[in-house]
């Protein structure tokens, strides 16, 4: 454990750009930064430099915070993230990533301080421009895909009609989450949120 607070200043959500693949599974982390921003009323600006969508914001505790969105498709996210990180003179531990994760069923979300990729590419773009794993995380759980759907088209296809309410209240908790972790830090809200879980209607 850190002896000292982790208060993020830089939060991104990773996806991929275009019509295409709004709303899917694998955007959910963009879903969360726009669910922030509109609480935080930000508008997002392209931004070249960075290579996304970017904005900035106030925490709960009156600190500046950035929002990213990466442009550059999903497996290069990093590029993005470092660009941010370079102009600002961040450290990692500054850097909060949301984004899908298969191993989570619908409902849940998990937050940790730092870990390997788990074969995310948008993590594994990460980890490689940042120099290491050391930056917390927050993980939307998107389920696993059933046998008779392959991965790739269960995480760019949509939540189920089923699912969309369990979304809904995960994404609320998310920017809670994020709130809590800008305020008293990464811990806190790990402590708080990880074993929350909202059920997800079944089919009838």
């Amino acid at each position: 454990m850190t002896d000292h607070l982790i208060l993020p200043k830089l939060i991104v959500g990773l996806g991929n750009p275009g019509a295409k693949y709004e709303k899917t599974r694998h955007n959910i982390g963009f879903e969360a930064v726009d669910t922030l921003a509109q609480r935080w009323f930000c508008s997002w600006q392209n931004n070249r430099r960075f290579k996304g969508l970017f904005t900035e914001g106030r925490s709960p505790k009156g600190d500046k915070v950035f929002l990213l969105k990466p442009q550059t498709y999903m497996n290069l996210s990093g590029e993005a993230i470092r660009a941010v990180v370079d102009w600002y003179k961040l450290a990692p531990e500054d850097v909060y990533i949301i984004y899908d994760d298969m191993d989570l069923p619908v409902g849940r979300l998990r937050i940790r301080l730092s870990g390997s990729a788990g074969g995310h590419n948008g993590i594994k773009s990460t980890i490689s421009h940042l120099g290491g794993q050391n930056f917390p995380r927050l993980r939307i759980g998107i389920g696993k895909s059933g046998p008779e759907k392959e991965t790739v088209s269960h995480v760019l296809g949509k939540f189920a009609p089923q699912e969309k309410e369990a979304v809904e209240q995960v994404l609320d908790w998310v920017v809670d989450a994020v709130e809590m972790s800008l305020k008293e830090g990464v811990e806190k809200a790990m402590s708080f949120y990880n074993g929350k879980s909202v059920e997800v209607a079944q089919n009838s």
